[in-house]
This record gives C-alpha cells, sequence and structure tokens, in this order.
C-alpha cells in the first residue's frame, strides 16, 4: 500500500496535499501529514517511524474547505477497483480541489459566483477568461490596459488565477491567490484546438471570439488546467461568451469600494447589494450581484426591465404569487452543476425535482401579466420539464442519505428487482429477530441476544453465567470478558442471504442512481437555461418588491446629455436610517449646460452622502431598477468614476496623496464626455496651495477638454470663482442654521457657494475639549482680523503675467510658527 501511495504522491506538484483513501477514512503522510494536522488542527500520529494523519470520508469536504481557504490545493486518490481479500485495491487521483474549483454548496457563498480566472497578454492586449464550475459560467474578454484587466478580476471576485509560466513577471503578483500554468496550454494553436473540440466546432466563430487572440489562450490556459490537472469534467460547460466593455457602465475597483457597491467593511447591510437584494433563490442572489457591477448602456433593455417592473407594481396579486413560487426553487445552477462534474448525490436530484416542479407556477404568473418585452423572452425560457419531474417524483425517496453507496437511495415500486432483494432481505432479519426469541425459549436462557458487526457478521451472545446451557448445535466464534459469541448452521444462512441481499440491493442502487442522473443531464442546455430566467424574473421581483417598499419610482433613460433627479435619496442610508427621515435633494447637470457643479459646506452636513446618492441611483437606472426619487431623467454614462475618501495603502508603500492622485489620474485619463464624475476633497493630502491648485486644474480640465457631468465637493471656496469665468460651471451649498454658536445641518443642497466651513461648530460636536474650542475660535478671529499670509519664501520664479482664471492668494496658507 505505502508502495501505490509513493507513486501515486511523486506524479503530484508539491503543493498538493493527498488525501489517500483507505476504507472509511481518508490519510495523509508523511510531510503532507504534518501540514495538514496543523492546519485542520487533528492529531498527527506515527507508524513505524512514518508521519500520518486522517480525517472521516464522510466530513471530508469540511476538512478539504478549511485546507483550500487556507491557500492549499488538495488530491483525492480513490479507491476505483473492487476490495478482494487479500489484494490492494486500485486507487488514483479522481480531482484536485482547488479555491476556484470546490463545488461543496456548503463552503461556497451562495450570493457570489466563484470564477477560476487565467490571464495571458499577447498582441498589445491583455487575455482573460472566467469559469466558474459550479454554474457552467465560461466568459472571456480582452483589455489594452491591465488596470481594466484588474478591475474585471475585482469584479469577478476571482478565487484562483493561472497564467503562464513565461509571463510570470507580468502575472505573479496580479493576486494572492495566482499561480502559474504550464505555458504550452496557453498557446493559440493549442487552446484553439481544445476549446473547438469540447464544444464540438470547426472554429470559435459562432461565440464572437476568434479574433479574440489573447483571450482565446486564456481560455485555453483555464480550460487545460481544469481538464487535465485538475482532472475535473466539463461536460456542463456548454457555452463561451464574450464580455464586450462597451456593453456595460464601466466601474473601477476604486469606485466600486467608494460607492459600496457589494462590500462594506461594516456588513452587507451597508452596501448597495444589501440594500438591494430581496432575491428569493441563490442564482438571482449571484445575478443581482452581477447587474450591480455591471450596469447596461442599452436603452432598450433597460427599458425592457423597467417595463416588467412597472408591470408587477400594478399587479401585487402576481408578484406575490411568482416570489411565493420562487421560494420553493433551489440552486438549480450548482446542483446541475455537481450532478455533471460527479459530485452530485441523490439529494441534488431530489433537490431539482422540488424546483423544478415550481417553475410552471412561476411561468403561469408571468404570463397573467399581459406580456412585454422582456416577459415575453422570459416564458418560453421556463420550461416545464414533465417527464424529468416524474421520473425524479417516482424514483427517489422523500429523505435519500448523502452517500450513494449506503443505499435508500430510491422509494419502493421504481424497481423490481431492487424491491425483491428488499424484501429478502426484510424477511431475512424478521426471521432473525424470531430466531432470538425462539432461542432463548429453547435454551431457557432469557438474557440471549442476536447481535451483528461489520468483523462477525450475525452472531448469538450467551454471558458467562449461562454458558452451561448452550446447545451443542452452536459453534463457539468469539469470547469477550463477560460474554462467548456463537454461530449456528441456519444463522449463517440465512445472514448469507440477508448481507447478500443488502450488498446487491446497494450496488444496484447505485448504478441506478448514475442511470438517472444521465437521464437528467441529458436536459442539460435546457435545464442552464431555465435556471438563468428563473435568475433574471427572481431579480426583477426583488427590485420590484424594493421599489413598492421604499416608493420609489422609474427613471426616464434617454441617450441624451442630462441628468436630472428630483428628490433624491441615498438608497442604503434610506433604508438603514432610524432616528430621523431622510432629507431628499435634487441634482441637475447637463454637458450642454451646466455640466459641472461645485460642492461646498460643512464636514458632517451630507456632501459625501449627496454626492453618493447621484452616483447611485444613476447606477440603480442603468441595471434596470426603479430609484429613490420622486422623479429621475437619465441620460445614459458609459463610466461612472469617484473619488471620495482616501487611505494610505500601505501594502504598495503609497501615502494617502499618493492613492488620492493615482485614482485622479484614472479619472482624468479615462473620462469621456458621456461619464459621469464624482470628486470629493481633491488635494487635501498635501500643503494648502499644492491642493487648491490641484484641484482647480482638475476641475478646469473636466470642464474645458473632458466635459462630463461632474459633482466636485470642496472646502477650497476659491472654486466656486470658477462659475464666474466659465459657462458650465454651477455653485451648490449644503445649507446649516447657525444657531448660539451652534449650527444645525439642514442636510439641503441649496444654489450658491458656503461662505463659512464651521470647522470650529464641527469640532466641537466632536467632542473637543472646551479650551482647544475657545483657543481655536481666538485664533480663528486673529487670522481672518489680520488675514495671515504665509511667510515662508518661495522657491518658485514670478509668473511674468497674471493668470486671469487663477484665484486670488488670499488667505488659504497659513502660518503660525513663523
Amino acid at each position: 500500500m505505502l508502495k501505490q501511495y509513493t507513486s501515486i504522491r511523486k506524479d503530484l506538484p508539491e503543493d498538493v496535499l493527498l488525501f489517500f483513501r483507505l476504507g472509511d477514512f481518508y490519510e495523509l503522510f508523511m510531510d503532507d501529514a504534518k501540514e495538514a494536522a496543523g492546519l485542520l488542527g487533528v492529531a498527527l500520529t506515527k507508524r513505524n517511524g512514518m508521519s500520518m494523519c486522517g480525517v472521516p470520508h464522510h466530513a471530508a469536504e469540511s476538512y478539504i474547505g478549511k485546507l483550500v481557504k487556507a491557500g492549499r490545493r488538495v488530491a483525492l486518490a480513490e479507491q476505483v477497483g473492487e476490495v478482494k481479500p487479500g489484494k490492494i485495491v486500485k486507487r488514483e487521483v479522481t480531482q484536485i480541489i482547488s479555491a476556484g474549483t470546490v463545488n461543496d454548496l456548503n463552503l461556497l457563498d451562495q450570493a457570489r459566483n466563484n470564477y477560476l480566472a487565467g490571464v495571458f497578454f499577447s498582441n498589445k492586449k491583455y487575455g482573460l477568461a472566467a469559469m466558474d464550475l459550479t454554474t457552467s459560467h465560461f466568459k472571456v474578454a480582452e483589455f489594452e490596459d491591465v488596470a481594466d484587466l484588474e478591475d474585471e478580476i475585482n469584479r469577478l471576485s476571482a478565487s484562483e488565477i493561472i497564467f503562464s509560466e513565461e509571463q510570470c513577471d507580468l502575472f505573479e503578483n496580479l493576486s494572492e491567490n495566482s499561480i502559474s500554468h504550464d505555458s504550452y496550454a496557453f498557446l493559440k494553436e493549442e487552446a484553439l484546438e481544445n476549446l473547438t473540440q469540447h464544444f464540438g466546432t470547426h472554429s470559435l466563430d459562432g461565440f464572437g471570439c476568434s479574433d479574440m487572440l489573447a483571450g482565446i489562450s486564456a481560455a485555453g490556459g483555464v480550460f487545460h488546467y481544469v481538464q487535465s490537472t485538475l482532472r475535473r469534467d466539463l461536460k456542463h460547460v456548454l457555452n463561451l461568451s464574450v464580455y464586450k466593455a462597451n456593453a456595460h457602465v464601466l466601474i473601477d475597483t476604486a469606485s466600486s469600494r467608494n460607492l459600496d457597491l457589494v462590500e462594506h467593511r461594516a456588513g452587507r447591510q451597508h452596501t448597495l447589494l444589501g440594500a438591494l437584494d430581496r432575491t428569493k433563490t441563490p442564482m438571482g442572489a449571484r445575478k443581482l450581484r452581477h447587474w450591480i457591477l455591471n450596469p447596461l448602456r442599452d436603452a432598450d433593455i433597460i427599458r425592457s426591465r423597467h417595463d416588467l417592473i412597472g408591470s408587477l407594481i400594478a399587479e401585487p396579486f402576481q408578484l406575490s404569487k411568482i416570489r411565493d413560487s420562487l421560494s420553493e426553487v433551489r440552486d438549480i445552477e450548482r446542483t446541475v452543476g455537481r450532478l455533471s462534474g460527479g459530485s452530485g448525490n441523490a439529494r441534488d436530484l431530489q433537490s431539482l425535482s422540488k424546483s423544478l416542479l415550481a417553475i410552471p407556477e412561476v411561468r403561469d404568473h408571468l404570463k397573467a401579466l399581459g406580456g412585454g418585452p422582456l416577459a415575453n423572452e422570459l416564458i418560453p425560457r421556463m420550461r416545464e420539464f414533465r417527464e424529468l419531474v416524474n421520473l425524479l417524483e417516482k424514483a427517489i425517496s422523500d429523505e435519500p442519505p448523502v452517500s450513494l453507496r449506503d443505499g435508500g437511495l430510491f422509494k419502493d415500486g421504481y424497481n423490481q428487482e431492487l424491491d425483491e432483494l428488499r424484501s429478502a432481505s426484510t424477511e431475512g432479519k424478521a426471521w432473525i429477530a424470531q430466531l432470538q426469541s425462539d432461542e432463548a425459549e429453547r435454551t431457557g436462557i432469557k438474557s440471549l441476544k442476536v447481535k451483528y458487526n461489520n468483523v462477525f457478521g450475525y452472531f448469538i451472545e450467551i454471558t458467562k453465567a449461562n454458558l452451561a446451557s448452550v446447545p451443542e448445535d452452536y459453534t463457539r466464534k468469539q469470547t469477550t470478558a463477560n460474554a462467548e459469541r456463537f454461530i449456528t448452521p441456519a444463522l449463517k444462512e440465512v445472514e448469507n442471504k440477508i448481507l447478500g441481499a443488502d450488498e446487491r440491493a446497494k450496488q444496484l442502487e447505485y448504478e441506478e442512481f448514475f442511470k438517472v442522473r444521465d437521464e437528467v443531464l441529458e436536459h442539460l442546455d435546457s435545464l442552464q437555461d431555465t435556471a438563468d430566467a428563473i435568475a433574471e424574473i427572481d431579480v426583477i421581483g426583488g427590485l420590484t418588491e424594493t421599489a413598492r417598499l421604499f416608493d420609489y419610482c422609474r427613471p426616464t433613460i434617454d441617450n441624451g446629455s442630462k441628468l436630472n433627479i428630483v428628490g433624491g435619496r441615498h438608497p442604503v442610508i434610506d433604508q438603514n436610517i432610524i432616528d430621523e427621515k431622510f432629507i431628499p435633494n435634487d441634482a441637475e447637470l447637463d454637458t450642454d449646460a451646466t455640466r459641472l457643479v461645485i460642492l461646498t459646506g460643512p464636514n458632517m452636513a451630507g456632501k459625501s452622502t449627496y454626492i453618493r446618492q447621484v452616483a447611485l441611483i444613476t447606477l440603480m437606472s442603468q441595471i434596470g431598477s426603479f430609484v429613490p426619487a420622486e422623479s429621475a431623467t437619465i441620460g445614459i454614462v458609459d463610466r461612472i468614476f469617484t473619488r471620495v475618501g482616501a487611505s494610505d495603502d500601505l501594502a504598495r508603500g503609497q501615502s494617502t496623496f499618493m492613492v488620492e492622485m493615482n485614482e485622479t489620474a484614472l479619472i482624468l485619463n479615462n473620462a469621456t464626455k458621456n461619464s459621469l464624475v464624482i470628486l470629493d476633497e481633491i488635494g487635501r493630502g498635501t500643503a494648502t496651495f499644492d491642493g487648491l491648485s490641484i484641484a482647480w486644474a482638475v476641475a478646469e480640465h473636466l470642464h474645458d477638454e473632458i466635459g462630463c457631468r461632474t459633482l466636485f465637493a470642496t472646502h477650497y471656496h476659491e472654486l466656486t470663482s470658477l462659475a464666474e469665468s466659465k459657462k458650465g460651471v454651477g455653485n451648490a451649498n449644503v445649507a446649516v442654521r447657525e444657531q448660539n454658536d451652534k449650527i444645525i445641518f439642514l442636510r439641503k443642497i441649496v444654489e450658491g457657494s458656503a461662505d463659512r466651513s464651521y470647522g470650529i461648530q464641527v469640532a466641537r460636536l466632536a467632542g473637543l475639549p472646551i479650551e482647544i474650542i475657545e483657543r481655536s475660535k481666538s485664533i480663528l478671529a486673529h487670522l481672518e482680523e489680520k488675514s495671515v499670509q504665509p511667510k515662508a519664501k518661495s522657491t518658485r520664479k514670478k509668473s511674468p503675467k497674471k493668470d486671469q482664471n487663477l484665484p486670488d492668494a488670499q488667505p488659504p496658507q497659513l502660518n503660525l510658527f513663523s
């Protein structure tokens, strides 16, 4: 056995831990055992000087999950041959499990996909392929800029990333989950051959990616890694979709983080996803996440979603019935993925049966709405699968076990041979139960018991006090501390019948399971399409429920230049606020009119909330959702940029100011006239004159050169003078009321610029000691009276002529120590 283990282990990569199946356990040996024992917290033992540890096979998935989360890969060496006395059973590695290929539903986040990504660079383009084995999603994309590649990988939340060994310098630092793979797998010819062979096509023209050479290489690398290295079945991967950036609103990683779209350090309820997610199925939850991270730019598709939400709001009875039916639908995508990938069991078939049973009800209530572009597209995709449901209901038992080898998978009456074997076993067990009573009476030993264990089978147990009464036809089998165990010829004969029937029944059920599974997988394509349609109506139903609960309006979507929101509310804060009512605000931007609004006002007044809410309402409009406003007209945007707040990026050795400048540079280099830009406090991380200069130049560039719709929140009141010299600049501020040297935040956005920053009053609210507050007021009065100027000598050469567009060098930068 050790020789067999060594032979299997030497063919595996060093970073893979080998789970070696021995009966009811997976065992690990030598260095693998030492590493796994420490990570899993299981006992490390030694036998003949060799380290070893083990885990029960029925609980293996949870242990494997811990190792994968710790960044390890796990190989499963299963017993594939028949067990014969005195012979070494044949074993082979059936699969290697990695972070990107986990398929245990208990280890997966049901609300997000689990993508394995591959990257490749060629022809001045970065290719990306991403596969979710649990749902069969397989997509390919290309980017000209590595930053766009990184943004897409972050949107996917890729669990594992592979790259060619020859491109380590390019990608080894792309993610802590990156791993190199055989270079030949990324070769265009190798990739193309593997992909076309799998899909049964002569080319990839039908998928729309035949000219995406870098993308094809990345897809080939992923395919080879999963199929050959990890030894996983990919027959459920039936399609290769192309991600086209021009179909979606591009949101970079920083903007997604700044807007708290899907993640927040304080929890999901503080994200847009948390505010909108009222889906009923895991498939719907995953699709909603995808929609939020990939808003649309096609007005017709967006309007079709708005139409269906409007129809459902008008028909609350149908909405309620659809959502009730969706509650009965399980995760069809991942269930089918498990069955196709070879890890499914009878419980998966039972779950699928219950899900398919609920789909006709969803479809019928959707039909009752009377049509519409999206409804008419979804209805025919929701198939009934009557024959399949009938088969599963007839075949699978009501409470099947997890293991395929334990029997009890099928109902009585499904298979005649199985019924006969079960009957033989039942009759034999009844005979044995009667034997105990008969033998106790015949021998006069009232304590006589007929028992069973896996080693000796059935036996008669008699305590030592009654050994004198043992009949002559009993044959001693074993002696224990307090009793003797015996067998009889009749007992062994019946035992052979029972055990033989049990074993044959279990084997028959095992074989029959795969027949039923294969019949299910004949409908694989239709099941996947139906699951996707169910996910879409689930998202629409959830968005409708949110709109109904919080009084959202239908936005007007067009390809114009305006962004007009009346009575807008922040979708997340509006739901979480408890002690007060959220104050709604208007917003108006137009690339052909006022396209840049300078927003001033004190800290804590609500500037950041306001500019974020404008971005979120725009994004919600373009995923097809109703929005928290009285009315909204949104001219479609192609990108949403936000530079809101900043902190040190110590891992990259970047200061707060450098992070801020990097994000600002990304915006200036990539924004177009159709983009929406949200800026908060540009230039605050450096000296005042430097910061003001940068903020001024950025505002001018956005207005003059790019011409996009922009909200610019700032404490540099000097920027408000831009409205005097530039036609497309407007001023707004957050209203406050001053009372007895205290301020009340009104949370209302009004026209014009703020005249003060109220910094000392905000400091008072923050709890600064009163002596600090009083001293601050004294210093401020002195500075305002004297208009103190900076006294440090400038090393800059004086400009020969004053630029009329520049601010006057009035009091902003102060030096109290010169």
